[in-house]
């Protein structure tokens, strides 16, 4: 399948979601060319709230063929909520690595060989818009001065 003409407009409104609601990671559900859940405003530093899980608890339930698309590679628990609830392409900008490098504790393992894992099903494309997803989680990119 590959890149469309929109891949880059629905990682910049990820991006934009997550600097508008003061957090390093940004993430929306895409069905038919539209934005159908984000991550918007989320508690801080709780682990049970990631910006791919909550996009993808607002998209819905059967999210067949749908694109997510993500600031920074997705942890295990939001790949396989991405893979149960029938996400089809996911984009993402930073890699778990770089998150890691950020002191932002997550379980090294990336989503390829999470892919992998769960018979391959999803295609991937990492590294998307990476300098500006580098930014925003370093801190460099902000809306309102916070994070």
């Amino acid at each position: 399948m590959g890149k469309t003409m929109d891949d880059d407009g629905f990682m910049r409104e990820a991006i934009r979601d997550a600097m508008a609601s003061g957090h390093r990671f940004g993430a929306v559900v895409v069905r038919d060319g539209r934005v159908i859940g984000r991550a918007g405003r989320r508690p801080k530093n709780d682990a049970r709230y990631h910006a791919e899980t909550e996009a993808i608890l607002q998209a819905g339930r059967d999210l067949e063929g749908c694109t997510l698309y993500s600031t920074c590679e997705p942890c295990i628990m939001c790949f396989y909520m991405a893979w149960a609830t029938g996400i089809k392409r996911i984009f993402y900008g930073a890699r778990i690595r770089d998150s890691i490098g950020q002191g932002i504790p997550e379980i090294d393992i990336s989503a390829e060989e999470l892919n992998g894992r769960s018979g391959g099903g999803i295609e991937l494309h990492g590294g998307f818009l990476i300098d500006e997803c580098l930014e925003l989680l370093e801190g460099k990119k902000r809306m309102g001065g916070k994070f």
